[in-house]
């Protein structure tokens, strides 16, 4: 196809105002993200409203730094793709009128990115650029369909993720729904629970950190079966996750919940008396201008490290024993796992030992993929750029856009 082959990428579906230039989906020319999260520290968590005038602040000087670090103009760019879904209306709103403007100023095609075909796109594109190396120890191609795992703070989904039948890049992928969470996501866990404990925000790099010092064996920590609640007649349980998402369909074994998990390390807080404690390291964390691991961990005894250990153990367990579970009912030819929760160390390095031992290919994106970022929005529209699959100039943001 003519053209310079260059997408625009933006992402401004939550706390991070991201932009990217990628060329024919599979070479990242940059990437540039803001990051909010000294912003919404203080508050342990996202407030919608400043999270979308940090957008406003931050997504003329990020698109700028784009462009200027890929070398090019806004008049090399072939399209501009942009994440119309889900995540926090305002913020969703703030990234697509932007590339609206952009793309009808330079009358070029838009396209709308669902966020979370996004994320499964990071790794592709991760494994495109490794093999694009040329380096003799890359391995070949990952073989589809692949079983994606899509785990982070708002999102704990299973897709079989299938490329177009006429090539990889003639036309949009087809996703399949497999499992979700029922409440909250894994890494809406962690933050949840670091914050109980007293620990920064987001919570997940700081258990991720504190775990390794603990015992995963000293608190056990179970996940009951989830069963089918005959009252219901098949329909979908009025939780929050169910209302973006069916799962009258769905393989019980399949679907994840988080909740009980959450309110157990609260009940061990309270039974073994370390609610002072937790609120006495939340005060000394709160006075230091840049608390660090180092610091937390000297606030931490035997037992909160135990504790800490012993619930990631438990979560990564969760995730492993259901992702790997629902690639053999499916088929699945590869494994990859993406999203904030991706980051976390035991979980790459559990995964990683799973895979092989079953002889299942296994990806992950980088670290600096695996968070929100624009670049995974642009790869994810090359695809439908090649298809012609182009969005309207009345496209408006979906917070509860679904993927299959």
């Amino acid at each position: 196809m003519a053209g310079s082959g260059l997408i625009l990428g933006i992402e401004s579906s939550c706390d991070e105002t991201a932009a990217a230039i990628v060329e024919r989906g599979s070479s990242t020319r940059s990437s540039i993200v803001a990051s909010q999260v000294t912003t919404h520290a203080p508050y342990g968590g996202v407030v919608p409203e400043l999270a979308s005038r940090e957008h406003l602040r931050n997504i003329v000087p990020i698109t700028r730094a784009a462009l200027a670090q890929a070398g090019c103009g806004l008049a090399d760019l072939d399209a501009v793709a942009v994440t119309s879904g889900p995540g926090l209306a305002g913020a969703l709103l703030v990234g697509i009128t932007y590339a609206k403007a952009l793309a009808f100023a330079r009358d070029i095609p838009l396209i709308a990115v669902n966020h979370l075909e996004g994320h499964i796109h990071a790794v592709l594109l991760e494994d495109r650029q490794r093999r694009e190396s040329g380096s003799d120890s890359v391995e070949a191609e990952l073989p589809m369909p692949a079983l994606a795992l899509v785990v982070s703070g708002g999102h704990t989904h299973l897709f079989l993720a299938r490329p177009p039948v006429t090539g990889a890049e003639a036309g949009a992928w087809s996703y399949r729904l497999i499992g979700r969470t029922l409440d909250d996501a894994a890494g809406e866990a962690f933050d949840k629970v670091a914050k109980l404990l007293g620990l920064g925000y987001p919570g997940g790099p700081w258990i991720d950190h504190l775990a390794q010092f603990g015992d995963p064996k000293a608190v056990p920590f179970n996940f009951s079966q989830i069963k089918t609640k005959v009252h219901l007649n098949g329909k979908a349980p009025r939780t929050k996750a169910a209302r973006v998402s069916p799962i009258a369909d769905l393989d019980r074994h399949f679907l994840f919940s988080f909740s009980g998990i959450k309110t157990a390390v609260l009940r061990y807080v309270e039974v073994h008396n370390l609610r002072e404690s937790c609120e006495a390291r939340q005060r000394a964390l709160s006075a230091m201008a840049r608390p660090t691991w180092v610091d937390a961990q000297a606030l931490c005894d035997k037992q909160t490290l135990d504790l800490i250990a012993s619930f990631q153990h438990a979560v990564v367990g969760d995730l492993l024993r259901k992702t790997f579970a629902a690639a053999e009912a499916v088929g699945a030819a590869s494994v990859l796992v993406t999203g904030g929760v991706a980051a976390n160390r035991e979980l790459r390095v559990r995964f990683t030992a799973e895979a092989a031992e079953r002889g299942l290919p296994v990806a992950f994106p980088t670290l600096a993929l695996s968070t929100d970022n624009a670049a995974m929005i642009a790869a994810a529209a090359w695809p439908r750029f090649r298809a012609g699959e182009f969005a309207s100039w009345n496209l408006e943001a979906d917070p509860r856009l679904t993927l299959a």
